[in-house]
């Protein structure tokens, strides 16, 4: 069931989204070749509780960080650890979750660590593009695959591929709600967008294939299939008379 927020939830949000924006900025700027992922996870939750909020990922069915840091070829999902170094070349893709008075602010943004190539960067460039393509088409009467085909268009249309398997989704007291968000599909398609709805709309996109693999030993990150680069860049949005406005901002 989607579950429709007043004009007032939706500002309660609004804080929730500020904290998470700020906990992925800082801990962005952190990001450097011989850094581990677990420096940027206590960073993350550090700053969160700071804040006066609650780490949304944390326990969250038994995840044990508060960020999602993922590298290379991993696409989502991926676990803090300290056996885990950036080194030159790398990118990691962030993820962020912040709960303030009950209500979650969930984004995340991919980061260079030092010099990449000019093809990773491109990568970058595509997937938070496509993504603003995708906040772009969330009008009000538009449907949830009208997201997506934006989404899928600017994604393909730089020569790379659209992960189908793991998706956008609402979100508002609980992380996940209803609907799903795919970052691919046909205009006119799925669930119409309605005032009140709030989304997290989030592309994760491959240089090679689309699909992917795991997770396995840790039971959380999820791979390419074929080993290749992935880029994630996400916001939480909310669907109002005046267009999409974005909850996770400063």
């Amino acid at each position: 069931m989607i579950k429709l927020k007043s004009a007032d939830e939706i500002e309660a949000m609004k804080e929730a989204g500020r904290v998470s924006a700020k906990a992925l900025r800082k801990t962005g700027e952190l990001v450097r070749p011989g850094i581990s992922t677990a420096e940027l996870d206590r960073f993350a939750e550090n700053l969160i509780r700071m804040e006066g909020a609650i780490p949304a990922f944390k326990g969250y069915n038994g995840f044990s960080g508060t960020i999602c840091a993922s590298i290379n070829d991993q696409v989502v999902h991926g676990v803090p650890s300290c056996d885990v170094i950036l080194q030159e070349g790398d990118i990691i893709s962030i993820d962020t979750g912040a709960i303030v008075g009950g209500w979650v602010g969930d984004n995340a943004a991919t980061f260079a660590v030092g010099k990449i190539l000019p093809q990773t960067q491109h990568l970058l460039d595509a997937t938070e593009q496509s993504m603003w393509a995708g906040i772009n088409a969330a009008l009000a009467g538009f449907h949830v695959g009208d997201i997506g085909y934006a989404v899928q268009t600017v994604a393909e249309q730089a020569g790379f591929s659209v992960v189908r398997e793991y998706v956008g989704h609402g979100i508002g007291r609980d992380m996940h709600e209803d609907p799903n968000v795919p970052n691919f599909g046909r205009k006119g398609v799925g669930p119409k967008l309605k005032v009140g709805m709030v989304i997290a709309i989030e592309p994760m996109i491959n240089v090679g294939t689309h699909r992917t693999k795991g997770p396995f030993a840790d039971g959380w990150t999820v791979f390419t299939e074929d080993g290749s680069m992935s880029a994630h860049f996400e916001k939480t949005i909310a669907i109002t008379a005046n267009g999409p406005v974005v909850l996770t901002q400063e």
